[in-house]
């Protein structure tokens, strides 16, 4: 895949993702309840403003600020420029691949523009579960991220495909 359409495919893709999980967000810090949880659907969706200081599911929320500031600002920060610079960068991936790799990039590229914008904490607003079986609350970006990171376990790459011939 030629630079120009790598470029074109990562600007669609993250504008599209970034778009919606920001709108999202937005949506959920003016219009819902704070720090309250609604259930729908005989209690299987749960759609509430919370905020998460911490990493997935609030691993590390009760680390200092320091502590979060290096972890979840410079590390998670450096992470995505990798991340980025090897999506422009890589020749073996598929377009598949990429894709994949782009979702999971615009979902950790949301959430880390929410956590400089919010002062460090990432808006969650959403639960789903069965009884006391249930997830953690979570947004959109976190929802790209698993998506990219399930479709990343059936991408292969372009020398894979070539051994298989």
């Amino acid at each position: 895949m030629n630079a120009l359409k790598r470029l074109q495919m990562i600007l669609v893709i993250c504008l599209v993702s970034i778009g919606i999980d920001q709108g999202t967000k937005w949506y959920a810090s003016e219009y819902l309840p704070k720090f309250e949880m609604t259930s729908y659907w005989g209690d299987l969706l749960r759609i509430g403003y919370a905020e998460n200081t911490g990493a997935f599911l609030g691993l590390g929320s009760g680390m200092s600020d320091s502590a979060k500031f290096w972890i979840f600002v410079c590390a998670v920060g450096f992470i995505l420029s990798a991340l980025l610079i090897y999506i422009l960068r890589t020749k073996t991936q598929t377009a598949y691949g990429l894709s994949s790799l782009m979702i999971i990039f615009s979902g950790g590229i949301s959430n880390f523009f929410d956590r400089a914008v919010n002062n460090g904490a990432v808006i969650d607003f959403l639960n789903v579960g069965i009884g006391s079986l249930r997830t953690g609350i979570f947004n959109v970006a976190d929802m790209a991220i698993m998506l990219g990171v399930f479709l990343l376990l059936f991408a292969k790459d372009k020398k894979a495909d070539s051994k298989d011939e």
